[in-house]
């Protein structure tokens, strides 16, 4: 059990090696912190520091760096989320009321929480299956073509063109159009399949082709929403402290883009609160290792099922970056929130 003055001593360790990248010193956190005591006692609270493994020498220099322990118990103990200012809270709402769509959205929250953290920004789509269709639009694009738009309750828009073999007559688009209307507005995206199988048998054999062909292009539309999906942006913010991994950051680099192993770690998460959670070190896997993972949920139509974020070296501003992720979840979830209520 190390004091409340050696666990100042790690917060003050753990803020300059942020800021400077340098090991740091006794005597430079006795000089410019201000703890009323000398530097030979501060060496005494950084040695048992050391001796629970919170901080290590990186060589023989008399400076110490924070472990992952270390970062830990700042994180869980010590680190102040920083409120942000007014200015960085009406430029989180202003950019994100601009969007127009849910893709569009959703891109903008990753830049812009990249811009805030200057941290890979990751974000976790929301789980669309529960998502009800609001309307569909059937569109005749030339003698062969008709282009399908599936629209969600959630502000997803998915449109895709179909090639039709026979010559597409605008009066039976438009009764397919109001058929499928009837038969899928209101029902979630996990019982369309089912619907959408029976809509070829329901019509003449003449129209069977285009219906089918229809039919596929709005299966595989509603199938997109299944996979799980990831939006990132600011990996080149990782590829400038580079100096900060042991080795080299492109496995950290192809780990993201793989989006496996970090899907794997979101769906892991529970959401009990809106705390930012972290995820530090070697409490991650395999090239994720070296980094730490701030992630918060978010809020899509009444219910926390997705998860946004940044990942970047341990060496982080943990403060600012909490708070930047926490904020941009928050006005996400209310944006979405509101948006709901706008389409009901």
């Amino acid at each position: 059990m190390v004091s409340q003055r050696a666990l100042d001593v790690l917060r003050v360790i753990v803020q300059d090696y942020v800021d400077s990248k340098e090991p740091v010193a006794s005597k430079a956190i006795a000089d410019r912190h201000g703890f009323g005591v000398s530097a030979a006692t501060i060496r005494n609270d950084m040695a048992l520091l050391e001796e629970e493994e919170l901080i290590t020498a990186p060589h023989t220099s008399a400076g110490r760096v924070p472990t992952d322990k270390g970062y830990r118990v700042f994180v869980d103990q010590l680190a102040g989320v920083r409120p942000l200012s007014t200015g960085q809270r009406n430029a989180i709402e202003g950019f994100l009321r601009e969007s127009a769509d849910l893709d569009d959205t959703l891109g903008r929250t990753v830049r812009l929480l990249s811009q805030l953290t200057n941290q890979v920004a990751i974000l976790q789509y929301p789980t669309l299956s529960v998502a009800l269709i609001r309307h569909l639009e059937l569109l005749p694009m030339g003698s062969h073509k008709v282009m399908t738009v599936l629209i969600t309750d959630s502000g997803s828009v998915d449109q895709n063109i179909v090639d039709c073999a026979d010559e597409v007559d605008e009066v039976v688009v438009a009764e397919l159009r109001a058929q499928l209307n009837q038969a899928l507005v209101g029902k979630a995206l996990a019982d369309v399949p089912a619907v959408l199988s029976n809509i070829p048998q329901q019509v003449a054999p003449e129209r069977v082709a285009m219906v089918t062909a229809v039919v596929e292009a709005l299966s595989q539309a509603v199938d997109g929403h299944r996979s799980d999906r990831l939006v990132m942006a600011g990996a080149a913010n990782l590829v400038r402290g580079e100096g900060d991994f042991s080795s080299s950051v492109y496995p950290v680099l192809e780990a993201i883009e793989e989006q496996v192993t970090l899907l794997k770690l979101f769906t892991e998460m529970h959401w009990d609160t809106s705390d930012v959670q972290a995820r530090i070190g070697r409490e991650n896997e395999g090239p994720l290792s070296e980094v730490a993972i701030l992630a918060s949920a978010y809020q899509s139509g009444g219910e926390a099922n997705a998860t946004l974020g940044v990942v970047g070296p341990t060496r982080m501003d943990y403060s600012n970056n909490m708070s930047a992720v926490r904020a941009v979840a928050r006005y996400l979830s209310r944006l979405l929130g509101d948006d709901e209520k706008e389409r009901a």
